[in-house]
């Protein structure tokens, strides 16, 4: 504890010393980004006027602030795995630009500002859901699900899926079953987007003692996984047309990306195409943001 405290009165001096950009680095930015865009899609969807900028502006800065807590913890307690991975070896861990203490110091920072600002500026329940995804994300998925089950993606997708609900709450202070579907629709996306990333990286996985499901079961069962799980997800990015959440537009764009996503995912499971993995992966990457985009367009352009 006095260690921990010390480090505490240090941390300014700290990121004085050491490169910004390993900090930086440290919050997934990337991936906080495509975040924050499904979360300003639940933030639209939510409210048919005018939404209210200061209230977006904070709930953006307090759940980007708590991403990025929970992508430090990530890197703090996957740096064994990190140093064994092609894809991470070259995180600020485990090259050595920062040290575990001051890693953990930058996410409890991050993530005490960002539960704060939630707290004090938007409102409780969406500060709680953030408090919950953060856990589940950090603690929930990365501590123990990833080390203990070839289901973790799975199991641990529900954290992962919470942004667009986050957006949502933030506007209306409350729960509503479409704000749940969009949650829905990123939870059934999330297995086929990481299960192509295993299957690229499976060797590694298999090298760092990871039971990802095709290091456990197989490439056979894991891509016919994700076959099946691709499937529902374009039952589910169908709902919110048939619901009347969203129109023409929507409609017509989604069943474009699905039918290219689906493509990708029929080659990986022909497997005549050696990078036909990673290549899923990457598309898989913009067919979520672009899904977005599109439902967002959808709100605001409507077409009869």
């Amino acid at each position: 504890m006095r260690n921990l405290t010390a480090h505490f009165f240090g941390f300014a001096l700290n990121m004085k010393r050491l490169p910004w950009r390993s900090y930086y680095q440290l919050c997934k930015p990337k991936v906080v980004a495509v975040m924050l865009l499904t979360v300003v899609v639940g933030m639209c969807l939510a409210l048919p006027g005018a939404l209210p900028w200061a209230k977006v502006f904070w709930a953006l800065v307090g759940i980007g602030l708590s991403a990025s807590s929970a992508a430090a913890i990530n890197h703090l307690l996957d740096e064994n795995i990190d140093r064994q991975m092609a894809r991470t070896r070259y995180r600020p861990l485990p090259q050595g630009q920062l040290q575990p203490l001051q890693v953990l110091g930058f996410a409890l920072v991050l993530g005490t500002l960002g539960i704060g600002i939630l707290f004090s500026l938007v409102n409780a329940l969406t500060a709680w859901l953030t408090l919950a995804s953060l856990i589940g994300y950090a603690v929930i998925y990365t501590a123990i699900l990833k080390r203990a089950t070839p289901q973790n993606i799975t199991i641990g997708g529900l954290a992962g899926a919470a942004p667009p609900l986050l957006g949502w709450t933030a506007m209306t202070g409350q729960f509503d079953p479409q704000g749940l579907l969009l949650v829905l629709i990123i939870f059934a996306w999330t297995p086929p987007h990481f299960w192509a990333l295993a299957i690229h990286r499976k060797a590694e996985y298999a090298k760092a003692g990871v039971p990802m499901l095709p290091v456990t079961h197989g490439e056979a069962f894991t891509k016919l996984q994700i076959l099946l799980y691709t499937l529902l997800m374009i039952l589910t990015t169908i709902l919110p047309y048939i619901t009347g959440m969203s129109g023409l537009l929507y409609i017509t764009g989604v069943m474009i990306l699905n039918l290219r996503f689906l493509k990708h995912v029929i080659v990986l499971y022909r497997g005549q195409d050696e990078h036909a993995a990673i290549r899923t992966f990457w598309f898989s990457i913009r067919y979520i943001m672009w899904l977005f985009v599109v439902l967002l367009v959808d709100h605001y352009l409507v077409i009869t």
